[in-house]
């Protein structure tokens, strides 16, 4: 994996892109996605990910794919675990074909 700047968080995503420019509050929110406020507080926090469910109420919601925010999900776990386990990857060989 080649290192690059950090994968952020899709609770930073949400947060930023998407809340703040509409002016929505987390409790207006969690309200209309049917989620609980600290749901919604854990993941722009980035203590949650974005689950499946929450990926399909979120792309109905804002007109988006449930795919966009698993991915951003997705990209961050990778990153993630890269950068626990680095050492641990590099070490493993590319198989060489013929």
């Amino acid at each position: 994996m080649t290192k690059v700047r950090p994968s952020t968080h899709p609770g930073i995503i949400l947060k930023e892109e998407f809340a703040e420019p509409l002016s929505l509050t987390q409790a207006k929110m969690a309200a209309d996605l049917g989620v609980g406020i600290k749901t919604l507080s854990e993941l722009y926090n980035e203590k949650r990910g974005v689950s499946a469910i929450v990926a399909l109420k979120l792309a109905r919601y804002f007109g988006t794919t449930p795919q966009f925010w698993m991915t951003l999900q997705d990209n961050y776990d990778l990153y993630q675990a890269y950068v626990k386990d680095s050492n641990k990857v590099d070490r493993v060989p590319v198989l060489k074909t013929a």
